[in-house]
């Protein structure tokens, strides 16, 4: 298999942050490109059912400080634990997780994708089968996906 970019999606939760050392010695394997990608919700999507309420003004302020909280824990991922890859992008999109990492797929160009079974929906036990974001992901990809935990 000929692997030249990596996509790793992570959510930043302790569970997803678990792919961090397969994502570099599967990046040091194939000396591919490892694109790191977060998808924040896009909170101004769920509002309208409810009356605008809270401002779209507020909701864009709150989403704003999501996004540079985890576009900063971005940058220390990739200075800590993912030093060793070869090369690396970071990728921050807002809306639905699942659609939002097969759009990345196609427009990364990706040749395998890296995640956990389960991130911010896995409880402090050991949690069988996948979760909802994952099992779509593994349903639709069109390149393998290599799965941690």
């Amino acid at each position: 298999m000929d692997v030249k970019t990596i996509l790793w999606p992570t959510d930043l939760s302790k569970a997803s942050l678990k792919a961090a050392p397969h994502v570099v010695s599967l990046a040091e394997m194939y000396q591919a490109k490892v694109v790191v990608l977060y998808v924040g919700v896009d909170l101004c999507a769920y509002f309208p059912a409810y009356g605008n309420y809270p401002s779209a003004d507020t909701l864009n302020e709150f989403q704003n400080w999501e996004l540079k909280q985890a576009r900063e824990k971005l940058a220390a991922i990739c200075t800590g634990e993912l030093k060793g890859c070869p090369m690396l992008a970071t990728r921050i999109v807002t809306g639905e997780a699942a659609t939002e990492i097969l759009k990345a797929v196609a427009g990364e160009k990706a040749d395998l994708l890296v995640m956990t079974r389960r991130g911010h929906g896995a409880t402090a036990e050991a949690t069988p089968g996948f979760g909802r974001v994952a099992a779509q992901v593994l349903a639709e990809s069109p390149v393998p996906v290599h799965f941690v935990g």
